[in-house]
């Protein structure tokens, strides 16, 4: 974030109220007091250091309670980033003192803004998509987790009472047949009094294709045990409450991703993020929500750098020499290109070149990140030029 500023103004935000520290460009404070979280009180606060000449405001947080003082910020035409907090750690360390006091924050993040401009990050300006599709991603994140956490349940309870079956339903847990038969039947017990043909017709009008054969695995994990495990009664009451409230979690999930998916068609890079092999409606909705249109990003090797992908040299003398993965970067960003990575391995050109870095000694997990980080790079030129995905021939073209 460089500009021509007169004024730095940062803010350690709060639910409450905030505290507000200013800087001049010689480092000289212009305003430190308290700032109470309403839209008045901002701009009074915005509209006095006006006067002093063009402000950058800057926030630790810039969704959720950070969010009023930046919609009021743009709103009174300054110019708004965030300093992220591992760089705002790292920075407080060069000031004196060991307090951990909300004016310090500020007059940290202030300082921050005057003398390190490069360890701001732009906050995406003027568009009210992206924001309407951050709440819905976030909500889908939060079902994520809960049905991670039902599942594993299930899949905890069944390796308690009878671990062969869960070794059937185990990893099929989180599909419709497998769902309804714990609804309807419970745990082995009730499944063993449904008997085959009941079990049969539920498993195949949920899953017309593997629906016998599920249906014969379950039965065959049924006759490896024949002893009944301490607290099997109760898991069979548990397990069809967990199954239903496993449903219900998956249900709203795929309503969001329809929501999610609507939004994502009103957006003109939404075209250019699916047309990549990998990535889907989830995977674009969280690298546009981080990236944008990737103009924050001078090359490639910053969006890398950025999303933890790029690997990080180790040099000291002629003992320490090497190059290790990186601990930092944005976790969410490199989530979704991992992934993203891994669901285009089905893809011929991406298969190619992941066998190829399995051929020269790379485990799986580091064999994939190096397709991500390679992916990165086609990612940044598509979304740079708004191109879409155009896969290289695998055959040289005739001329």
């Amino acid at each position: 974030m460089h500009g021509d500023y007169q004024v730095f103004l940062g803010l350690d935000v709060g639910k409450d109220g905030h505290h507000a520290v200013a800087l001049n460009r010689e480092g000289k404070r212009l305003h430190d007091a308290a700032l109470v979280n309403t839209e008045a009180k901002l701009r009074q606060v915005f509209d006095k250091l006006a006067r002093h000449g063009r402000v950058l405001v800057v926030v630790d947080q810039p969704a959720s309670i950070g969010a009023l003082p930046v919609a009021v910020a743009r709103a009174c035409g300054h110019q708004v980033a965030y300093l992220p907090g591992l760089a705002m750690r790292r920075i407080a360390d060069l000031h004196p003192g060991a307090a951990k006091t909300d004016a310090r924050d500020a007059y940290v993040i202030a300082d921050a803004a005057r003398s390190l401009p490069h360890t701001l990050r732009r906050v995406d300006v003027g568009d009210d998509a992206l924001a309407e599709l951050e709440v819905l991603v976030g909500f889908d994140d939060d079902l994520a987790g809960e049905a991670t956490r039902l599942a594993n349940r299930i899949r905890g309870l069944l390796t308690q009472i009878h671990p062969a079956l869960e070794r059937v339903l185990g990893p099929k847990v989180q599909h419709k047949a497998v769902l309804e038969l714990l609804s309807r039947c419970g745990g082995p017990a009730g499944l063993r009094k449904a008997g085959r043909r009941k079990l049969a017709a539920i498993a195949g009008k949920n899953a017309p294709r593997m629906g016998e054969r599920l249906v014969e695995q379950i039965m065959t994990a049924l006759d490896e045990q024949t002893v009944t495990v301490p607290g099997t009664t109760a898991a069979e009451t548990i397990l069809p409450r967990l199954a239903d409230s496993l449903r219900d979690v998956l249900q709203q999930r795929d309503q969001v991703a329809a929501e999610v998916e609507r939004m994502l068609d009103a957006h003109p890079l939404a075209s250019v993020l699916t047309s990549m092999p990998g990535i889907g409606v989830r995977t674009a909705a969280r690298i546009l929500l981080e990236v944008g249109d990737g103009t924050a990003f001078a090359t490639p090797g910053h969006l890398a750098a950025y999303a933890g992908l790029a690997p990080v040299t180790r040099r000291s003398g002629s003992s320490i020499r090497g190059e290790h993965p990186p601990r930092g970067g944005n976790k969410q960003l490199k989530r979704a290109f991992f992934l993203a990575a891994f669901a285009a391995l089905t893809d011929p050109i991406n298969r190619a070149y992941y066998d190829r870095k399995r051929a020269e000694g790379k485990r799986h997990n580091a064999a994939l990140i190096c397709l991500a980080r390679r992916r990165c790079d086609v990612l940044f030129a598509m979304l740079r030029h708004k191109t879409p995905y155009q896969p290289r021939p695998t055959a040289p073209v005739a001329a």
